[in-house]
């Protein structure tokens, strides 16, 4: 497992037909790793049915992808009816990636996200001993609140602006260009 950069992957939206690679992704967080994206042990199956949950609701996807594998991941779910306002984030790195500074950048991206589409309340769920997540959540601004045995973090979205929406436009149209002329695969560990 390489320790490489953050500037040596490019962040970028992950479509449906990449679920495959999404969910080869999250098959290869370490026990410890899948802990800490879902707040408890999962199987296999348990991330295949997520995955497929995933790619067919209304959440935006990111991976931050290496030599053309995704090696960590950000998803952003919105909750609750037409006039939503919140949504909740959750993040994934695999080991030996982590400590790169990808989960501030995912975090950037999916602020961004929530912000351009109007949302006032970004939340996240992490378990207590999940300390880099929480620090990741305070770099951007989180309040964080332990409740029930889970730290919460709640992030309030400044209002869109005509740059911040140029800005996401700009990163994903480099990440559309990316992922279509994406080198070859380099076989995952």
């Amino acid at each position: 497992m390489p320790h490489i950069g953050l500037k040596e992957g490019v962040i970028r939206r992950v479509s449906g037909t990449e679920r495959q690679d999404f969910r080869d992704h999250l098959l290869r967080l370490s026990p410890k790793s899948r802990r800490s994206r879902f707040t408890g042990s999962v199987s296999d199956l348990f991330i295949e049915q997520h995955v497929d949950r995933l790619f067919s609701s209304e959440a935006i996807v990111y991976g931050w992808v290496v030599d053309g594998v995704i090696r960590a991941g950000a998803e952003l779910h919105p909750v609750g009816g037409p006039l939503r306002a919140t949504a909740e984030a959750a993040f994934s790195v695999e080991e030996g990636w982590q400590d790169t500074g990808v989960g501030t950048a995912l975090l950037g991206r999916v602020l961004r996200a929530a912000r351009n589409r109007g949302l006032s309340r970004l939340i996240m769920t992490c378990l207590p001993e999940n300390a880099r997540m929480q620090r990741v959540a305070r770099k951007h601004g989180a309040r964080l609140q332990w409740q029930e045995g889970d730290v919460h973090g709640l992030i309030n979205p400044p209002v869109p602006t005509p740059i911040s929406l140029w800005r996401e436009a700009m990163e994903e149209g480099e990440g559309f260009m990316n992922a279509l002329f994406r080198p070859p695969k380099v076989a995952a560990e």
